[in-house]
């Protein structure tokens, strides 16, 4: 088994950040995630905690011996399930590959959370584990080349996000800064 792990801040709001999430993909650092689908929302009426549901699409540049061994494209689909409380302002966001999750699984978790001075933290983590217990050697191999791709993954992500805010808000935040002048 391998983790990855990365903290980050944003020099935006929480609420910002949020409103962002939905408007991560597309975009040109992550060209590798086609689609996505909103299987469910929900709204707990008590908590005020928004539940949503998607299924990513992704096409992954997989190396050939690992078409050829697990069979299968480089298709692959993601489960992701967030969880929104306005009242605490916590987003946390989780995703599992549906994908070749026979030979091996990553399990990812993301939270965004206010910083000072108007911030928003990003944590995320992930942990990969390949599940050819038979096979270690290549069980190890499969999880470092896994892991690594989804170390240059995140920081396209974050590259892009970063990209996304900027677009979504700091357009729109000039022109209130030069009236202010």
């Amino acid at each position: 088994m391998h983790y990855f792990t990365q903290l980050f801040t944003y020099d935006h709001p929480w609420s910002h950040v949020v409103i962002g999430m939905w408007h991560k993909y597309p975009n040109p650092h992550c060209s590798h995630v086609l689609s996505i689908d909103v299987v469910d929302r929900s709204v707990d009426p008590q908590t005020g905690v928004i539940r949503t549901e998607r299924i990513l699409g992704c096409k992954q540049k997989a190396p050939t011996w690992i078409v050829k061994f697990f069979g299968g494209s480089e298709d692959a689909f993601v489960r992701e399930v967030s969880f929104i409380n306005p009242a605490t302002q916590e987003a946390t966001i989780t995703s599992v590959n549906l994908s070749l999750s026979q030979f091996a699984t990553c399990y990812e978790t993301i939270r965004y959370v206010p910083a000072a001075n108007g911030r928003t933290t990003f944590a995320q983590t992930a942990e990969i584990q390949a599940r050819m217990a038979i096979w270690r050697s290549a069980a190890d191999k499969l999880e470092n080349f896994l892991v690594q791709r989804f170390e240059q993954n995140a920081q396209l992500g974050k590259v892009g996000f970063t990209d996304v805010l900027r677009r979504m808000w700091e357009a729109k935040e000039q022109p209130q800064h030069a009236h202010a002048s």
